[in-house]
C-alpha cells in the first residue's frame, strides 16, 4: 500500500523514532508499504517517520538493490563531501548538504539479522539522510543558522501562496 509521505513543517518529522523491537507481521507490512512508497514517489530513500510512523525503519534503493536497515546505527565516518540533497518531505527543494563520503552502519535486517554496511558515496549519503530522519533531523536542520533561518521563512512564505 503506498502511504502519504508527511510534508515538512509536519511535527513527527522533527520527532525521535523508538527503536523495533520484535519483528512481526506489522513491522514487515510497514516495510512492504514503505518500499512500495518509495518507488512510487521515485525517491532514493524513506525514513518510517516520513510516513507517519515512529518506528527506526529506513529503506534505501539507489539503484545498486535494495537496503532495508532496522534500528540502524553509523559507527564509522570517513571524509566530507558537500552535495545536493532533496527529501520527499521538503518537495521542490534542494540544498547542498556536508556528510561523510564513506560510513559504515549496524542495523538489523528484515529478519532481524545484525548485519554491518560499508557504504560510499551515494549511498553512504542517502543512509545518513535516513538516520537523520530516525533521529528528528532534516536537511534543513543541516544549514548553518542563518541559512536555515531564511530557507524555513521562503518554505512557509511558498505554504502562504
Amino acid at each position: 500500500m503506498i502511504r502519504e509521505i508527511k510534508i515538512y513543517p509536519d511535527k513527527i518529522l522533527s520527532k525521535k523514532a523508538k527503536p523495533v523491537g520484535q519483528i512481526d507481521a506489522a513491522i514487515k507490512k510497514l516495510i512492504d508499504d514503505m518500499v512500495e512508497t518509495l518507488y512510487a514517489k521515485g525517491g532514493a530513500g524513506l525514513a518510517a517517520n516520513q510516513v507517519g510512523e515512529l518506528k527506526q525503519i529506513a529503506v534505501v534503493g539507489i539503484g545498486e538493490g535494495l537496503n532495508i536497515l532496522i534500528n540502524p546505527k553509523i559507527i564509522d565516518k570517513k571524509g566530507k563531501v558537500v552535495a545536493v540533497e532533496g527529501c520527499l518531505s521538503l518537495p521542490g527543494y534542494e540544498l547542498e548538504i556536508k556528510r561523510p563520503q564513506k560510513i559504515v552502519a549496524e542495523y538489523l535486517d528484515k529478519q532481524g539479522r545484525k548485519q554491518k554496511l560499508k557504504a560510499s558515496d551515494l549511498l553512504a549519503r542517502v543512509i545518513c539522510h535516513e538516520v537523520d530522519h530516525l533521529q528528528g533531523k532534516m536537511i534543513l536542520d543541516r544549514l548553518p543558522l542563518l541559512r536555515r533561518l531564511i530557507m524555513k521563512r521562503k518554505i512557509k512564505n511558498a505554504e502562504s501562496l
